[in-house]
């Protein structure tokens, strides 16, 4: 190899016309989500407009109370979306490596070093070991070099490389051993080099991951659909029932104004705006609730859709794996094989380890030769401080094997030789014939075929004279093979087994070679019935894709643009698909994925812009808890909204039969404005901390097409409401017959409404369980709610200004039975309706 400076690179001036004319070495930083922006963005979302809309039409109304209810939980909400976002934007920033990567290259003749954004198309790099690759480039100059492209390929085994050849081509896919190019953001892991920039900035092969990233739409959340659909219908169905009712009143009565107070009264009883409440503030506090396990949400629009996945594709590397080159096997000559997974090594195998770290770099940069070290350590292999590195003999491309000759001080002569490498090398250097090679063979098939990477390791005493004789000069003796593998990250495979028991079926899309895949996904209890290549992929068509997609388990040997078909086959076969993933390789795939979770730690920003989702420890069983906890916050906004239409209907009821039947009116905007700040803290604070199902994650996911608003949720919900419906008019009529005053029956039906909501309240607390299991699940909420309205009941009961502004009497000690009869009736006729079928599920 010729000298760096053999190489004069460019001058000072033709960097700077370059970089005026090509732009930074940088990517496109997506700006910063402010708190400002982040407001901006809540504040388009449809349910907020309809919170502000509705508070500002009851302001101008006159109805001051409902408007700074309804404003003050709109201000709520948005606060704690906005706190909630902005702290996840914070966090991202604090993941990211905020100092730029530096490069060395030739200027004029002369190294040196410059930041990375300032690396121009023709400059020469300088390459070391460790360092991070600043701009695509081609190898002019190579010894030993080795890289790692798992960000780019998701192969966890760095790749050896090679100087460029005239009949090279300009272009090539990252990956596969003995090739000359270079790219950005990959990591020297052994040897030295010299390179000639050929693409920086966006024409780098991570600047093209970059731009088609900005050619992918998102969907929009379902939720979101959901809600502006149910805006239309409460805007249009409200405002034309309330001018029938100012049309009836006026035309039947002849009173117009007490009509248009009717009229706002029916308007406010018929606008759920607890909708937009209850869908705010139970995905906010989702978010800070997930955010407690380590997940952090980027968008809480994916929350929902966690419940609802059907499909999980995942990286191998970096997310299954620990990405982390570890021994996990060692095989002697004598045929004897122990598996590291479990136990540490006996004393025979010590002299193949130390070899082993004898072999490699004194202070490793290669994975490998890190976990040779590890494991020397690990078992206390006796440290040799005072031994010297005297000569190295590298790797060639006929022989891919190294040694390092090292000499005792204390001892001298003779040198001690420690050799590793490929197999088939070593068993070269050890001149293996007969037995012992077809014995080699076979352990190192068997080894293989579990996905492990195998080495040799040999050992050679020699004199200082002969180490001019090189590799074949030495008399080596066969020490055994030590088997590597990137482990699983712990708990992996419990929690790909609650994937399968909740109905979620777990797909691997990897980079990596079928034999490694297979290998990883069988300890991983994925399954490996069906693999596919990336090739196959390629030669599919969308359709023939589409089909195969349903059955396969494991897609190996993938690449970006194949990651993201698969996603999207998976996609068009109808699954909600989840993705996970941590590499540049993967952030397409991430982007278009209905729900994309990127790794916190190891992730690359690209990853994480790219993702709705970040696992912040990069904890693959973070992402199990996630979806238990997406399941139980959109079944617990599904009780709320039934909870909503069961007691919206008690409430139009008995603020429009009166104008039917021809009794005294007992619910006016006020009455209601004060029901309305019972039912919004019980929505928002009682059913958001409702506990989980039973088996919650022993169900299959949601249908993905499954209305919010559905019949089987809205139907049984107006039945419960209309039993309390039917038992307070049946109350009206009587007390009103048999003679009480209008002020009396309005306060007595009023106080039997409030407790006949809190009835209605246990009857949606739970999907599974009955009325007495759901009473005695633990939920404090529950009991402070309950706590503060039978308090503000009894100041209204006790205080009289508060009696008059409420147009109440006070009750009569007779009265009092029937506050606790009817809400006992309605619970009872209503767990007998779950009973009988009409359960929510």
């Amino acid at each position: 190899m010729g000298s760096q400076l053999d190489h004069v690179g460019l001058s000072a001036s033709q960097a700077r016309e370059r970089l005026a004319e090509g732009g930074p070495n940088e990517l496109p930083r997506p700006n910063r989500r402010t708190p400002l922006r982040i407001t901006l963005e809540v504040l388009r979302e449809p349910m907020f407009a309809m919170l502000l809309a509705a508070g500002i039409i009851y302001l101008l109304l006159g109805d001051r109370t409902e408007a700074l209810v309804l404003l003050g939980f709109a201000g709520l909400s948005i606060l704690i979306t906005i706190v909630q976002e902005a702290r996840t934007e914070r966090t991202l920033e604090a993941l990211r490596d905020l100092s730029a990567p530096r490069a060395l290259v030739i200027r004029d003749g002369e190294t040196v070093r410059i930041p990375g954004r300032e690396v121009v198309i023709g400059d020469i790099l300088v390459l070391e070991a460790g360092d991070r690759i600043a701009a695509d480039a081609l190898l002019v100059e190579a010894r030993e070099l080795e890289a790692d492209e798992s960000l780019l390929t998701g192969e966890a085994v760095p790749v050896r490389k090679r100087a460029a050849l005239a009949s090279d081509l300009d272009e090539a896919e990252p990956g596969g051993d003995d090739k000359p190019h270079l790219f950005s953001g990959a990591v020297i892991t052994r040897g030295s080099g010299i390179a000639r920039v050929s693409a920086t900035g966006m024409r780098s092969r991570i600047g093209q991951i970059g731009r088609f990233l900005e050619t992918l739409e998102t969907q929009a959340p379902h939720l979101q659909k959901e809600t502006a659909r149910m805006v239309s219908l409460c805007a249009v169905g409200g405002v034309a029932v309330a001018l029938l009712v100012v049309l009836l009143y006026g035309s039947l009565r002849g009173d117009w104004m007490a009509a248009l107070l009717a009229g706002i009264a029916t308007a406010m009883s018929l606008l759920p705006e607890e909708f937009p409440v209850v869908l705010t503030i139970f995905l906010a506090m989702g978010a800070w609730r997930i955010a407690q396990t380590g997940v952090l949400t980027r968008r809480a629009s994916a929350i929902e859709a966690l419940g609802a996945a059907t499909v999980l594709c995942t990286d191998k590397t970096g997310t299954l794996t620990l990405n982390r080159m570890t021994v996990t096997e060692l095989w002697l000559p004598s045929g004897t094989v122990t598996d590291l997974t479990e136990r540490l090594p006996q004393r025979e195998f010590h002299e193949l380890i130390g070899a082993a770290a004898l072999a490699s770099a004194p202070v490793p940069v290669d994975p490998m030769e890190v976990a040779f070290h590890n494991i020397a350590r690990d078992v206390r292999v006796p440290a040799r401080a005072d031994w010297e590195l005297v000569h190295t003999y590298g790797l060639r491309p006929d022989l891919l094997a190294m040694s390092n000759v090292w000499r005792s001080e204390t001892r001298g002569e003779p040198l001690t030789v420690a050799a590793k490498g490929a197999p088939e090398a070593i068993a070269r250097l050890c001149r293996l014939d007969g037995e012992a090679r077809q014995a080699l063979e076979q352990a190192v098939e068997a080894m293989a075929a579990r996905g492990i990477r195998v080495l040799g390791v040999a050992t050679a005493q020699t004199a200082g004279d002969d180490l001019h004789k090189g590799h074949e000069g030495h008399d080596f003796t066969l020490l055994g093979l030590v088997g590597l593998s990137d482990p699983l990250r712990a708990g992996v495979p419990e929690a790909i087994a609650q994937c399968g028991s909740a109905g979620i079926r777990v797909v691997m899309i990897t980079g990596d070679y079928p034999v490694t895949a297979r290998a990883i996904a069988e300890q991983a209890g994925i399954g490996s019935r069906d693999i596919m290549t990336g090739d196959e992929v390629r030669a599919l068509s969308d359709a023939e894709l589409r089909a195969r997609v349903k059955d396969v388990t494991i897609f190996a040997r993938t690449m970006p643009e194949q990651k993201l078909r698969i996603v999207s086959a998976l996609k068009a076969a109808g699954e909600v698909v989840a993705m996970t993933g941590d590499g540049v390789n993967d952030a397409p795939a991430l982007k278009a994925a209905h729900i994309g979770i990127a790794m916190g730690r190891r992730g690359t920003d690209v990853a994480r812009e790219a993702a709705a989702i970040v696992l912040v420890e990069d904890d693959f069983g973070a992402i199990v808890v996630a979806i238990r906890l997406g399941r139980r916050i959109y079944d617990n906004i599904r009780k709320a909204i039934g909870f909503i239409f069961a007691v919206h209907v008690p409430i139009a009821g008995l603020a429009v039969s009166p104008l039917l039947l021809g009794l005294p009116l007992v619910l006016g905007p006020i009455q209601i404005a004060l029901l309305e700040m019972i039912i919004d803290p019980v929505c928002a604070l009682v059913f958001e901390a409702e506990r989980e199902e039973r088996r919650i994650m022993e169900r299959p996911p949601r249908d993905p097409a499954e209305r919010l608003f559905a019949g089987r949720l809205v139907l049984p919900s107006i039945l419960y409401g209309g039993i309390a419906f039917a038992l307070l008019l049946a109350l009206h009529i009587f007390t009103t017959y048999w003679g009480f005053a209008p002020d009396r029956v309005r306060a007595l039906l009023f106080f039997t409404l409030v407790a006949s909501i809190m009835a209605l309240v246990l009857v949606n607390r739970s999907f599974s369980t009955s009325f007495m299991g759901a009473l005695w699940r633990n939920n404090p909420s529950l009991r402070y709610v309950a706590a503060a309205v039978l308090i503000a009941c009894g100041f209204i009961l006790t205080l009289a200004p508060l009696r008059r502004i409420l147009d109440f009497a006070a009750l009569e000690p007779v009265d009092l039975p029937l506050l606790v009869f009817v809400p006992l009736v309605v619970l009872g006729l209503c767990e007998l309706v779950k009973a009988r079928g009409g359960r929510l599920a």
